[in-house]
């Protein structure tokens, strides 16, 4: 799985997400994370086919969407992910969202897919330690895979440690904070001292704690800048110092306080 990675929420589906990832491909990226929520798995999937690079070169995620929880329900919404996608298989397939009372049967779902061979990887999204410990009480797999909202005001001390202690690999979503590194006069400060942007320090932050990380950009100066964080190291105290940034604020929505 590849440190670095493109994400797609919120890129349109047709000629917007297919130039982004076209442009991702063709800069040297190799991973691109979408979802069937997102509506734009067809322009990802014509795009991973016209960028001339080899299908099984790419890593390629999408995520079953909390309506589709279940079992039965689940095998048909990944059948269907597949479809859109022009694919025989994914690397990574994610449950979206922990929904209660449904998040097992989707994993037994997802166990099928993966021994099937139809996902090189599965995992989850958003799951807190409480929503881990319940789903590996039954599981016969373990998800490999933890991608939840991870940036300098919200550091996941707590659910990280975790992951690493029971194999779980954490992914970052939204980890420039919705654009928001830009206007944190630490990370500015430290952007001037690496002679790096903002967003560059941050996703070298996550790098250096052990975090897979997919910024989401439709341009393409943006999608190589983010890409441009492999040749330079932030010192431990630098990394100190964006750490106790945290104020455990979240851009998006609480795993434990959702209702989709």
């Amino acid at each position: 799985m590849p440190w670095l990675g493109l994400g797609v929420w919120r890129a349109q589906e047709g000629g917007e997400v297919e130039n982004a990832v076209k442009t991702a491909i063709r800069v040297g990226y190799r991973s691109i994370d979408t979802a069937a929520m997102y509506g734009n798995e067809v322009g990802v999937g014509r795009a991973v086919r016209e960028s001339g690079v080899p299908r099984e070169e790419l890593f390629i995620t999408t995520k079953v969407w909390n309506t589709d929880q279940g079992y039965d329900s689940t095998l048909a919404a990944f059948e269907a992910s597949l479809q859109r996608l022009g694919m025989d298989y994914v690397d990574l397939y994610l449950i979206h969202w922990p929904v209660a009372g449904k998040y097992k049967e989707t994993w037994k779902a997802l166990e099928k897919i993966y021994r099937d061979g139809r996902a090189r990887a599965i995992g989850v999204s958003n799951f807190q330690i409480h929503h881990l410990e319940d789903l590996m009480a039954d599981a016969e797999i373990k998800p490999m895979v933890n991608q939840v909202e991870f940036h300098p005001h919200l550091t996941q001390k707590e659910l990280r440690a975790y992951c690493s202690q029971h194999g779980i690999q954490v992914e970052a979503w939204r980890p420039l904070m919705k654009g928001e590194v830009a206007n944190v006069p630490e990370i500015r400060e430290l952007a001037a001292k690496y002679g790096k942007t903002p967003a560059q320090i941050v996703l070298r932050w996550n790098l250096q704690h052990g975090v897979v990380t997919i910024p989401k950009s439709v341009k393409e100066y943006r999608i190589r800048e983010n890409a441009d964080v492999f040749d330079f190291e932030l010192s431990q105290e630098d990394m100190a110092k964006l750490d106790g940034l945290n104020r455990n604020q979240r851009f998006g929505p609480d795993p434990d306080n959702f209702d989709f």
